[in-house]
This record gives C-alpha cells, structure tokens and sequence, in this order.
C-alpha cells in the first residue's frame, strides 16, 4: 500500500470523517489559510490513482468517498512505523513510546485492559 504525503492524508482524514464530498465541502473543512480548489482538486485526483479515493458524477461536479478504510490505513502506517523503527519488535514500539510519554504502570494496565477486553469480544 503507498503511503499518503502529509496533504493527503489531511485531504483523506476529511474524507473518511464525512464518507463522501466534493472538492469545496473539503475545502471547507480544511483551516485557514484555505489552499486553493485547484490545488484540493488535484491532490483528489492522487488520491484516486493512488487507490484510496473514487467518485460518482452528481451534475456536473464529482462527489468523491474512500474506498480504503481508516482502520486499514492506520494498522498498515503503524505496520510499517514498527518495521523500518523498531526491528518489527512490537514490545520495543510500545517501550519506546512508554519512555518518551511518561506513561506510568496504571497506563500501561490501563491499556492492556483495553486490549484484553477487545480479544474476548
């Protein structure tokens, strides 16, 4: 899967919060200062060749949706965070995030609660 520059992924994190758009319901959701349509415009356009956006005609505009999930695209991110940083050592990830957040044990008990509760669903 490719990975989204940081524009796209501001563009696709819209996308996915709304499920379907046109360019200027983007553009309105993006802060000021507000690029330009034509720059939104094109950036949707790499985002359909690059696979993660499609569109249906309305009038004479493009109403566009993604078609990859957000959930995919973030364990895939997070896949790939762990490889190229971490040895694809989940337990060396977690540790490091843990140092550098100041996460106490509760946290940490706190968050294996959570993923323990999600495997017995």
């Amino acid at each position: 899967m490719k990975q989204l520059t940081k524009a796209e992924e501001e563009i696709m994190q819209i996308l996915w919060d709304l499920t379907e758009t046109n360019v200027a319901g983007i553009i309105e959701k993006i802060p000021e200062p507000k690029p330009a349509y034509n720059t939104v415009s094109t950036i949707v356009r790499i985002l359909e060749n690059k696979g993660f956006v499609d569109h249906r005609q309305k009038g004479k505009g493009y109403i566009y949706f993604p078609i990859l999930e957000r959930e995919t695209y973030s364990n895939q991110s997070i896949t790939q965070l762990m490889n190229n940083y971490f040895n694809g050592s989940f337990k060396s990830m977690v540790s490091f995030f843990m140092k550098k957040n100041d996460m106490s044990t509760e946290d940490l008990e706190s968050i294996m609660k959570e993923i323990n509760k999600e495997e017995t669903s």
